[in-house]
């Protein structure tokens, strides 16, 4: 049986200096699609000139922010000490957990010298009982991301979160969560089942293509009903197509967000707020965490 759609929608606009950027989760159908509550597509351009500001220094607590680079170079520095570049096809995971502050900053591919840069960030949403623990941190270079190819050359599968048969990624997981990252060729289609208990929600970044013989167009971010079903997947363009099929287990417990923050209730919100200005989430050493020391 194949999932039906529940809607469909176009991100909206949040860039950040040159780089161009669509909201598209939360949108206004919907606050989350399993334990993901936000979704940023930073979408793919020749960059021209060097990002050297990156996002700025910024707090989070509550959530582990997951970014995937198709294209470009993603340098991260966090106030637990934690630095790493990943690179094209890379994944940078951290668990803001009780506290953290971090800075992302995005540029062309230093190693292929390819001037193309395309990313996305995930926000994932923890439980309350990790939400209490100290941070965490994982650099996944793109060799690294667990990938195997379709049968009969059809395409091939990323997973970036959760696993698929065999594959299973080293991005840490609290529920049931996936995210797959699906290439098919030409005129071909994949067929992936799920559960009716997982949340699902699928997006297409460059190119149009048809989900369970519906047409959605480049850009669209959908998500489908909760009953047990599959999606097939079908490339109707002369060249490859790219999807991005996400979600899992429903998060149970009360979402209260404000800003860079995700708790499970107002009081903890201002608690989040208030460690911040007091200090308790560190700073960032620049010069320490480049040098390696």
């Amino acid at each position: 049986m194949k999932k039906k759609s529940s809607f469909s929608t176009q991100g909206q606009r949040a860039d950040i200096g040159d780089l161009i950027i669509y909201r598209m989760l939360p949108n206004r159908y919907a606050d989350a699609v399993g334990p993901f509550v936000f979704l940023d597509h930073v979408a793919p351009a020749v960059q021209t000139k060097v990002n050297k500001e990156g996002t700025g220094a910024h707090p989070h607590r509550g959530i582990a922010t997951l970014t995937y680079v198709l294209h470009g170079e993603d340098e991260h520095f966090d106030s637990a000490g934690n630095y790493a570049k990943v690179h094209s096809g890379g994944v940078q995971w951290m668990n803001a957990g009780n506290g953290i502050i971090h800075d992302e900053t995005l540029n062309h591919d230093s190693v292929t010298d390819s001037r193309l840069v395309h990313a996305f960030q995930f926000w994932v949403n923890l439980p309350s009982t990790v939400k209490a623990e100290k941070p965490a941190y994982l650099a996944i270079e793109g060799n690294e991301v667990p990938y195997k190819d379709l049968p009969d050359r059809r395409g091939w599968i990323k997973v970036i979160a959760g696993s698929f048969e065999e594959l299973s990624s080293a991005v840490p997981t609290y529920s049931e969560q996936f995210l797959y990252h699906i290439h098919l060729e030409p005129g071909v289609s994949f067929v992936i089942d799920f559960a009716g208990k997982l949340e699902v929600a699928a997006f297409l970044p460059v190119l149009p293509a048809s989900i369970n013989d519906e047409h959605f167009n480049a850009g669209d971010f959908i998500e489908f009903g909760r009953e047990d079903g599959s999606l097939e997947l079908r490339n109707d363009n002369t060249e490859g197509c790219d999807f991005l099929v996400f979600g899992g287990e429903p998060y149970t417990e009360p979402i209260v967000a404000e800003g860079p923050f995700v708790m499970n209730a107002e009081l903890e919100i201002a608690h989040a707020y208030r460690d911040f200005y007091n200090g308790k989430y560190g700073k960032i050493d620049y010069e320490k965490q480049r040098a390696g020391k």
